[in-house]
């Protein structure tokens, strides 16, 4: 497998992109179609590690599957392979990829067994499985925890609708619930839920297919069990981490970029976040250009004091953004605070930042100051590696922005959330490769 991006910063791109389907929607999309006997087919899929690995578990369990394109596949969950799911091939597959533990629900539901394999992913800090687990018991299963790092969850004699409040509104949480319960006995209310665009997109797709739910994109939920669910169709959103990763590029590269059907109305506050930083949008129906700007300034609150942009619950500014807002910000004028309050481990790779010449300080896991060097000192070209998906993109973009050769190594980690984006790039004029 290739492992590192070469890459020559320092020249700005032109062009269109055409943002790929949204990953973390994908994910609770696919497991959704283990709800039905009945063929189910999504399309705008993103050609992506974590994606291509969830599509093969599903195989590998028994479910049909077809891809009639990188992009479309169709599924028929008609049969299920039990015995597969006691073999080490498939705790080894599963435990590879976060996004496997949304399978729990609706097989619990539609057959009343599952497993819940250790969860992979990115080492951003600790994300329990404690919200999956209590909600499946509310909603009554028993678990079993083995010594082969998996969980057995069961419920023979089916689930049973019932209140619950969640610890925090988890997206990977509510999407295991919301499934198990849409084919629970009597109705299940979810308060504290989720609402991002992802899970209604989920929900939405569910009612497709016979459930019945209330309360979509609010954080209170009603799902009203229904004793079988049909096949449907449906279309992913566009990937709004990677629109907003494209913003950054433009404004750090001073490129003149296009972003294509871009599902500017499920954006939320992320085109506002960039006019803080000072970036010009142009948004015409549902594409945004960003004009090249030789310089763009962080504005300040109101009385004067630094501006803080923090993540927060949807609809809040997503975590997966703030370390393009961090990158962004090195070559801005102005200084303003990231403060990173959902997970713990993802400010670790500004090192980096600050051997490239950024001047960045962190105060704490949670929390870094950035001055903006408003272009006078360009970062510098180095040899760096990529802790996570979001981390590894805003290096990516550093790296296009800086003078001189950089080095990105680990990049399977970009892969497993951004397609071909080596390739999309020499599209618009970027010196990148792989080696």
């Amino acid at each position: 497998m290739n492992n590192a991006f070469e890459v020559h910063g320092g020249k700005p791109l032109k062009g269109t992109i055409i943002p790929q389907g949204a990953k973390n929607e994908a994910l609770q999309v696919i497991c959704a179609v283990m709800l039905t006997h009945e063929k189910v087919t999504l399309s705008n899929l993103p050609d992506i590690l974590d994606v291509n690995l969830l599509i093969e578990l599903l195989t590998a369990m028994g479910v049909k599957t077809q891809r009639t394109g990188r992009h479309i596949c169709s599924f028929q969950a008609d049969e299920i392979d039990f015995d597969y799911l006691n073999t080490d091939d498939f705790h080894k597959k599963s435990a590879r990829l976060r996004g496997s533990v949304m399978i729990a629900g609706p097989m619990l539901a539609r057959f009343g067994r599952a497993y819940f394999p250790d969860p992979g992913g990115d080492k951003i800090g600790r994300r329990p499985l404690d919200i999956h687990i209590r909600g499946l018991q509310k909603l009554g299963a028993s678990f079993a925890h083995s010594e082969k790092r998996f969980s057995k969850v069961t419920a023979p004699h089916g689930l049973s609708g019932t209140y619950m409040l969640l610890d925090e509104p988890s997206v990977t949480g509510t999407a295991n619930l919301v499934m198990a319960a849409s084919l629970a006995k009597g109705t299940t209310t979810i308060y504290n839920a989720a609402c991002e665009p992802y899970i209604q997109q989920l929900c939405r797709m569910l009612v497709n297919m016979g459930a019945k739910i209330r309360g979509i994109g609010s954080n209170l939920l009603s799902i009203e069990g229904v004793s079988s669910l049909g096949g449907c169709d449906h279309t992913v959103l566009p990937d709004m981490i990677e629109i907003g990763s494209f913003i950054g590029l433009a404004a750090m590269t001073q490129s003149d970029l296009t972003i294509k059907n871009a599902g500017v109305e499920h954006l939320g506050m992320i085109p506002d976040k960039f006019h803080q930083l000072g970036i010009h949008l142009n948004i015409s129906k549902d594409n945004i250009h960003i004009p090249s700007q030789d310089i763009y300034e962080i504005q300040t609150f109101m009385d004067g004091s630094i501006l803080t942009i923090y993540d927060h619950p949807w609809p809040g500014f997503t975590p997966d953004l703030l370390s393009i807002v961090l990158v962004v910000a090195t070559q801005a004028r102005g200084s303003m605070l990231v403060h990173q309050k959902m997970f713990e481990s993802r400010l670790f790779f500004v090192d980096k930042l600050i051997d490239m010449g950024a001047q960045i300080i962190l105060c704490d896991p949670h929390r870094a100051a950035v001055v903006g060097l408003a272009r006078k000192y360009p970062l510098r070209g180095i040899t760096m590696s990529s802790p996570d998906i979001r981390a590894g993109v805003a290096l990516l973009i550093a790296a296009l922005s800086a003078e001189g050769k950089s080095i990105i190594q680990n990049i399977d980690q970009i892969d497993r959330g951004y397609q071909h984006i080596d390739e999309r790039l020499q599209q618009l004029g970027a010196d990148i490769k792989r080696i």
